[in-house]
């Protein structure tokens, strides 16, 4: 049987953003109001453990230590351009049996509201997980339509997402959102 030593337990979502002339700077405020800036993160892919619970970012923070290494799925958009909107998001999609893996996905974009990106990543999330189960979607098919086929198959049970979304100012500083999913091994 494979190690299940690096294998998470514990999930939580975050997100922040953050405003500075330096655009560095902006991240690393992002990261602080996220409530992650103290670790060393590293990028995983997009898959859910079996069995792994969510907790709220207050408890999953606890149990984190300064300087600790921590997979993320992370997604990050920053602009100076005044007037823009950025936006991050990650998706979640669990199924209803927990000894199979769900999956989670990220996106980042320009100008794309908040209703628009927690729509969109849930619904990529949604979409892996079926297609991982033989489910066809059809990438036009509206929100609604790929909902309908959620509901009728019974294997993904739920979606949830954590998006920021911030506008730029006109003061020629980045702004910079992020949205992250902690895992927790």
């Amino acid at each position: 049987m494979a190690s299940e030593a690096w294998t998470p337990k514990k999930i939580f979502l975050t997100s922040g953003k953050g405003v500075h002339k330096e655009k560095l700077a902006s991240f690393e405020l992002a990261l602080r109001e996220a409530g992650i800036a103290a670790l060393n993160l590293i990028s995983v892919s997009s898959i859910l453990p079996p069995h792994c619970d969510f907790i709220p970012k207050e408890e999953g923070v606890l149990k984190l230590n300064p300087g600790q290494v921590v997979p993320v799925v992370l997604a990050r958009m920053e602009s100076k351009k005044p007037n823009q909107f950025v936006s991050s998001g990650i998706g979640v999609a669990v199924p209803s049996d927990r000894s199979h893996y769900g999956y989670l996905s990220e996106h980042h974009d320009i100008d794309m509201d908040a209703k628009k990106m927690e729509d969109y990543v849930e619904d990529l999330a949604a979409e892996m997980l079926a297609t991982t189960y033989g489910i066809k979607f059809d990438p036009h098919a509206s929100w609604d339509e790929k909902r309908e086929i959620w509901s009728i198959d019974d294997r993904i049970v739920k979606t949830q997402s954590v998006i920021e979304v911030a506008e730029t100012s006109n003061e020629n500083l980045w702004t910079t959102v992020v949205s992250a999913a902690v895992l927790i091994i």
